[in-house]
């Protein structure tokens, strides 16, 4: 038996929730993933799989040597990735997931980071805030940017670096086209926001509930024409629409070039939720990511993302 490989099938196993799909992400057939899940129950001697007439969950045993598993596929990866490293040009892949507001932050920051090592490869996915949550604890991601507040950093054994403020704008369709892009316009109450036609992102979704608790504040309730759980839906509906959105900053920065639009600061309340870096506080780090947390207190870095974030030059 090659437990590295019976362990890699055991933490696919557990991904996929389906022996077929499972082996299919593996590279093997179906009968040479399940014989390789019993060779590691004969191994320990425990029931690893309930087994129904699909997969049906893992056993108690089953967690625990999922979680060893986890452990050893990742002490694995950081050993012959530091075998191909010098101390300073760290290499191999780097995960860094970020909640959907945040995505153009963790690109800028992978763009960042590969120019620094170019050995270092970022692989960037767009995550909820409770799969940011169990990716950092089945440590299938490296890195996280979300909600620092929203994660229970120190209840999950979670380490945060901050980044920068989600300060929160208006989207709407100017009158007329502006000269030079999208324009930072006049600051707008959240009660007056609450009576236009708004595009919101899907109740499950962590900023949904930050701007419904807003609008809570200001008195009023909200709904929405249209919702969604895609940031590209909320855009585009807004640019060839006749709805307007609520955006964070840092997603009205990737906008500037849209002459068609305005963003308009949104106050009373004053709504602003930290964003930070987070990683697995007892994983030991790779030397990409020991490079990744460098930059992620770097102070040109820091303020490279404050400038694409925040109220963007409004306040």
């Amino acid at each position: 038996m090659n437990l590295l490989s019976s362990l890699r099938y055991l933490v696919a196993l557990n991904e996929h929730k389906h022996f077929g799909r499972a082996a299919q992400a593996c590279h093997v057939t179906q009968p040479a993933l399940s014989n390789a899940i019993r060779a590691l129950e004969s191994e320990f001697n425990v029931v690893i799989v309930k087994r129904d007439r699909a997969f049906a969950g893992l056993t108690p045993e089953g967690e625990r040597v999922l979680a060893s598993a986890q452990y050893m596929l990742r002490e694995h990866a950081n050993l012959q990735n530091a075998l191909k490293s010098e101390a300073h040009l760290p290499r191999g892949p780097l995960r860094i997931a970020a909640v959907p507001t945040a995505v153009p932050i963790a690109s800028r920051f992978a763009a960042m980071l590969h120019a620094r090592h170019d050995g270092i490869r970022p692989v960037v996915l767009s995550q909820s805030s409770s799969e940011l949550e169990r990716g950092l604890d089945d440590l299938s991601i490296d890195l996280a940017l979300g909600y620092s507040q929203r994660m229970r950093v120190k209840e999950l054994r979670l380490t945060a670096w901050p980044q920068y403020t989600e300060h929160y704008f208006l989207l709407r369709r100017a009158p007329k086209l502006h000269a030079k892009g999208l324009q930072i316009g006049k600051p707008m109450h959240w009660r007056d926001a609450a009576q236009l036609p708004l595009c919101l992102l899907t109740p499950e979704m962590h900023n949904r509930t930050i701007v419904d608790a807003a609008f809570q504040t200001a008195g009023v309730t909200v709904q929405p024409s249209i919702e969604t759980n895609s940031i590209l839906t909320i855009m585009l509906s807004v640019v060839d629409g006749n709805v307007c959105s609520i955006l964070p900053g840092a997603l009205v920065d990737t906008l500037r070039g849209y002459r068609e639009l305005d963003a308009l600061p949104l106050t009373g309340p004053d709504v602003r939720t930290p964003i930070a870096l987070i990683s697995h506080a007892l994983a030991r780090p790779s030397r990409a990511l020991e490079a990744a947390l460098v930059l992620a207190q770097d102070g040109a870095w820091l303020r490279h993302a404050a400038a694409h974030s925040g109220l963007l030059g409004a306040g």
